[in-house]
């Protein structure tokens, strides 16, 4: 059996923050393990993996989930359901597993190397299956996503998966690069690396999955006031079906890198995990990923990571306060809702406007998103014009494919 593999670091490399767990874990196949697992192709049972679990499986290979080397035990997955730790104690938030149905589990016995197809049924990567158990889906769906109701994108994905989780170490096979983005294709260790070139010691990441607008930018700005960088981190992974598509979502971002921020203080890259909708506990988890890229701080804005209204505004920002000061290992960031102020001519939040709630323009992704589809441009106070008119264009075309 190939063993475990860590990244080694040089002497500057160790002068960033470190990884979650200490070691930033690299399940990424060597040459040998790669030619190993090749020759067995034909011979191993196949699972096909949907497009959050080939996320989760990559981001477990180049060490985005560090310390996680695999699909959670069972040990693990319980006590994160329950307390937000690792079996070990270590703070983690939302579970990483592989379910399927029970027919599927019957044919497979622990202890059994587990060949892992992408949805087009190309060979990706192996799992050494070392444990199969049940879980409660309604008991995860409470415990993590703070609801039952399947309306909840999050809470829908756990019911629709199968009962059995099957667990064990995963190796990828080959880390290719992404088809969309590839320049933007930069691991937790090129992460590290480049931050030490550019001698950042305080670095802070910014976690989106809408289009950047106004309020974005300014807290962004705010944050990389007080920090050495800025490390921008729009996720491409898997998606609600109407949330901006990830290609539309970078070309703002290419937008706003080309005319709107200081490019030797600020780098743009992907974050290739999906989204789960899970609040403020995926606040946490979105932190630890950011600091296994190497960020000591991290942004938290209004209703991070949430869906509809299932969370308060600043829950996201409160669950960081359950944790003992210094053991996340990264700093949150925490910002209010951000607006245009009319009175000052500029963005501002309560904490810095003098206006009152008629002089203060809000706008949120789903307003935006509503406009657009009616062929309006947002304001700008609210986008970028070059922003706006990019989204705009990008609606149309898809009003266009759909009719």
């Amino acid at each position: 059996m190939p063993s475990a593999q860590q990244v080694p670091m040089t002497t500057k490399q160790q002068e960033t923050i470190a990884p979650h767990g200490g070691h930033l874990v690299n399940r990424v196949a060597s040459p040998a393990e790669k030619a190993e697992f090749l020759a067995q192709q034909d011979t191993l049972p196949r699972l096909q993996l949907d497009d959050r679990a080939f996320s989760d499986l990559v981001m477990i290979a180049i060490g985005g989930f560090s310390p996680i080397q695999g699909f959670m035990e069972q040990q693990d997955y319980d006590r994160v359901v329950d307390e937000m730790r690792l079996a070990n104690g270590l703070p983690w938030s939302v579970p990483v597993t592989l379910s399927v149905d029970e027919d599927v589990a019957e044919t497979l016995e622990e202890g059994i190397w587990v060949r892992l197809d992408d949805k087009t049924g190309r060979f990706v990567g192996i799992l050494e299956l070392t444990q199969k158990y049940r879980y409660s889906k309604a008991h995860e769906a409470i415990n993590v996503y703070r609801t039952d109701e399947d309306k909840h994108p999050g809470v829908a994905v756990v019911y629709n998966q199968g009962p059995i989780n099957l667990a064990g170490p995963v190796w990828l096979l080959e880390r290719d690069p992404h088809p969309l983005f590839p320049k933007y294709q930069i691991d937790p260790a090129a992460a590290r690396a480049l931050f030490v070139e550019r001698g950042w010691k305080t670095v802070v990441g910014f976690q989106t999955r809408n289009p950047i607008h106004r309020a974005h930018e300014y807290i962004q700005k705010c944050a990389l006031e007080t920090v050495d960088g800025l490390f921008l981190h729009p996720l491409v992974g898997a998606t609600k079906s109407d949330d901006i598509p990830a290609d539309v979502r970078m070309r703002c971002y290419e937008i706003m890198m080309e005319h709107y921020f200081p490019q030797d203080r600020v780098i743009l890259a992907i974050n290739p995990s999906a989204m789960r909708y899970a609040g403020p506990r995926e606040a946490i988890f979105h932190a630890l990923i950011r600091k296994n890229y190497g960020c000591t701080h991290f942004i938290v804005g209004r209703d991070h990571a949430g869906v509809g209204d299932y969370y308060g505004t600043y829950d996201a920002q409160q669950i960081f306060d359950e944790f003992e000061p210094n053991e996340l290992g990264i700093v949150p960031m925490k910002f209010e809702h951000a607006f245009y102020c009319k009175r000052t001519g500029q963005m501002a939040t309560a904490k810095t406007s003098p206006s009152g709630p008629e002089d203060r323009i809000h706008l949120s992704g789903t307003k935006v998103r509503a406009m657009l589809r009616k062929g309006e441009l947002p304001p700008p106070q609210f986008s970028r014009s070059e922003v706006a008119q990019e989204l705009a264009r990008a609606m149309q075309a898809q009003a266009e494919a759909q009719a």
